[in-house]
């Protein structure tokens, strides 16, 4: 218990140096007047206005933390973090009162020895040190009598805790019914009813069969939630045709890509090092005598093909092992040779014939890379003048007849993404934008600037039958071909009730055996597994899918397999039963504390706090 003590005090202790790493330092944002220093009184502990604001500020850091957006305390009290802070500082206040009741403390000495213990009250030669310990405590905004006087708290809060969890472990029964649960098996056999399976195909339908599924059916024609907007465009594209590149640039680029546009013949080469020239040999040997294979050899070193594959080498990247590996047939291996490593072996998997491409064949491609480069340096250089215009009250419209740049249209979902849509940049910023917003210049990933208005926003709504009408008709014949295969599946269960006799149904059959009910089948539905562990020993089921219908016939019903990797799921789950059954305990007690100590907030208190942020 007193080492669980020590633990949960180091926490308690590194929350508060969290704290501060998180810049939660200095709270002049809450300058309060008057007397009043609480926001709530529970049993004989209160909760001080201090430790309301430093816990209301750790929960807005980390929502921040999380969003990586600034948060304002309208926003903090709409997502109830003032709620959050002051239910979790009243259930510590609670449990203070009760631990003070029963008259527990950690006493002095062992205070001492938790705060000496913390690194961040260190000096550079690992002794305590009273300035830092006093520095740390003045950027998180505690004095050191409210740092221990919490500490002294937290540890005997410890101890409670560590008595009323301690030893708690759930029945082995809910252990056992779980792991038997997650581990049974099943055999069974299915037929699979495909469309192959029917005589005739499903007939296109009729106008008045498309208008009665539609009206039937309406939820699965809904177009989603669309964002109607207006937006300008220039992009790099649009002016590498005026942008001129002069023939010395080009060479420049040419040469300084010379490795990539001369490169020598290459060999695809793996390389397997051995300690010595005789161990060397002595792989080579099984190999000639088909003892071994090279996959073999490796394996034998520990190692995977991965770790020794080289890719492709040039003459120079050989050294002297170069001619023997030049002159190997593919697949071959080749030495013992000399490498940097010591004597290897070396297999070609594969060779590179030289390739020299000349500047004439290369210019296009330059040409284009550097006149689109020039392109984006032109656009970022008048990204600011017509940010300009539109903060001066320029319409789209008119930049796109004052600019280069170009006007467009799209109705937005969070599923489109042809042209612009394609952009991370330009998804993003529809789903930003809404009703009121100005446009401003946006930056997207190829060096393009865009700037964009929302006309209007359509809520989900039924797609007319007119553009729907193509969906609808697939549809209709698709549920059209489950029902046929469900008939067939259903005649021939019958048939097989009668027989036994898979065969006999003229359906594709298999069987599987021994699966649990997490088992993957590629061809099923979803809850075909589940179907199945609903069955009877014997029973036959029908199954029914999209596109094909399963007949099944529950063949063995088996228990879980005694093995390693269930004993571990076994233990597995005791533990986290165990844990989640204590931290229950321990919560009823905390409520029930806190009912018995009667909490009294002081609302007009908490009001001045989140008005002074």
């Amino acid at each position: 218990m007193a080492a669980g003590a020590k633990s949960l005090s180091k926490t308690f202790v590194w929350i508060l140096m969290g704290m501060l790493m998180l810049g939660l330092a200095g709270f002049g944002a809450v300058n309060l007047s008057g007397t009043v220093r609480t926001v709530a009184q529970v049993g004989d502990e209160s909760i001080s206005i201090d430790d309301f604001v430093r816990e209301l500020q750790r929960e807005i850091r980390a929502v921040e933390a999380q969003s990586g957006q600034p948060l304002q305390m309208s926003q903090a009290r709409d997502l109830g973090l003032d709620r959050n802070a002051l239910a979790r500082l009243t259930a510590l206040a609670a449990l203070d009162n009760e631990v003070s009741q029963l008259g527990i403390s950690i006493g002095d000495e062992n205070l001492q020895k938790e705060i000496v213990s913390v690194p961040a009250f260190q000096g550079v030669d690992g002794n305590f040190d009273r300035e830092a310990y006093r520095f740390q405590l003045e950027q998180v905004g505690m004095t050191d009598s409210e740092f221990e006087s919490d500490l002294r708290k937290e540890s005997a809060r410890t101890i409670v805790q560590g008595a009323i969890m301690g030893g708690v472990e759930m029945p082995a029964t809910v252990t056992d019914t779980m792991a038997n649960y997650i581990g049974a098996r099943r055999s069974f056999t299915v037929a699979t009813a495909g469309a192959e399976a029917l005589e005739d195909p499903v007939a296109e339908p009729t106008d008045a069969q498309i208008q009665t599924y539609y009206d039937e059916n309406a939820e699965q024609f809904t177009l989603p939630r669309t964002k109607q907007l207006t937006y300008a465009i220039l992009s790099p594209a649009m002016l590498v045709d005026t942008v001129e590149v002069d023939e010395e640039a080009l060479r420049k680029l040419f040469e300084e890509r010379s490795d990539e546009y001369n490169q020598p013949e290459r060999r695809l080469v793996e390389r397997l090092n051995f300690p010595d020239e005789q161990a060397a040999n002595d792989a080579k040997a099984q190999l000639e005598v088909g003892g071994t294979t090279f996959e073999q050899l490796v394996r034998d070193r520990d190692l995977e093909l991965s770790d020794i594959d080289l890719g492709d080498l040039t003459r120079e990247d050989l050294g002297e092992a170069a001619d023997a590996v030049f002159a190997a047939e593919l697949d071959a291996v080749v030495g013992p040779l000399p490498s940097v490593f010591g004597p290897a072996l070396f297999r070609v998997n594969g060779s590179l014939a030289a390739n020299s491409v000349p500047f004439e064949e290369a210019e296009p491609a330059l040409r284009e890379e550097l006149a689109t480069e020039r392109a984006r340096r032109l656009i970022e250089a008048q990204s600011e003048d017509i940010n300009d215009m539109l903060a001066g009250g320029a319409t789209l419209e008119e930049l796109a007849n004052e600019t280069e740049m170009e006007l467009g249209q799209i109705d937005w979902t969070r599923d489109s993404a042809e042209d612009i849509a394609a952009y991370d940049g330009f998804r993003a910023a529809a789903e930003a934008v809404q009703e009121g917003d100005f446009p401003e210049i946006t930056f997207l990933e190829d060096g393009s600037i865009f700037a964009l208005r929302l006309n209007d926003v359509l809520p989900r709504r039924p797609e007319p039958l007119e553009s729907a009408r193509d969906s609808v008709a697939a549809a209709w014949v698709q549920a059209e071909t489950n029902k046929a295969l469900l008939d067939k599946a259903n005649a021939a269960l019958s048939q097989l009730a009668t027989d036994g006799d898979f065969a006999a149904t003229g359906l594709p059959f298999r069987v599987e055996n021994a699966l649990t009910r997490t088992a993957f089948l590629d061809d099923v539905p979803a809850s075909f597994m589940n179907e199945v562990f609903q069955m009877e020993l014997g029973e036959l089921r029908v199954v029914g899918g999209n596109g094909a219908a399963f007949l099944v016939r529950l063949d063995e019903v088996l228990p879980p397999e005694d093995s390693d990797e269930l004993r571990r799921l076994r233990d597995a789950l005791a533990t986290q039963m165990d844990q989640a059954l204590s931290q229950n305990i321990f919560d009823a007690y905390v409520r029930d504390a806190q009912t018995r100590a009667r909490p009294v907030v002081d609302q007009q208190a908490l009001n001045a706090v989140q008005a002074s942020f």
